[in-house]
């Protein structure tokens, strides 16, 4: 298992660029969006920003309860941004990483497309329904 967390995720996952210095946190570009990526107190941690538009924090907080039951990934605000972040243990096999970076992906797709929904005015949901 040689490597780092961050080095190991980085081949596990085929990432097409070289990182300089994996020690540190680093960006990825996925899909035209920054995902961020540490390795801290024994954990490696992806992170990505929703959006800056904290105004749509009781919005989006309506989905979590229902999510925290589909994914790991956890809704988080901080540093004037709504962010997503993810973890695993910094030890883990390369099959875990890549299913922690393959279902991260999918809730970043999800989270995004909530926010992207505010700015629609189909975005209304009825009171009728169970949000996910």
């Amino acid at each position: 298992m040689g490597g780092n967390a961050i080095e190991r995720l980085l081949a596990a996952i085929g990432y097409p660029e070289r990182m300089p210095n994996t020690d540190e946190p680093i960006t990825l570009r996925v899909d035209g969006r920054e995902v961020f990526v540490e390795e801290s107190a024994g954990r490696i941690v992806l992170s990505n920003v929703l959006t800056d538009d904290v105004s749509i924090i009781p919005t989006l907080a309506a989905y979590a309860a229902g999510r925290m039951l589909r994914e790991d990934a956890a809704l988080a605000y901080g540093k004037k941004s709504v962010f997503l972040w993810q973890d695993a243990p910094a030890d883990a096999d390369e099959r875990a990483l890549v299913r922690l970076f393959e279902t991260f992906a999918d809730s970043c797709d999800w989270w995004r497309a909530r926010v992207d929904e505010r700015g629609s005015s189909s975005a209304e949901i009825s009171e009728a329904v169970i949000r996910p």
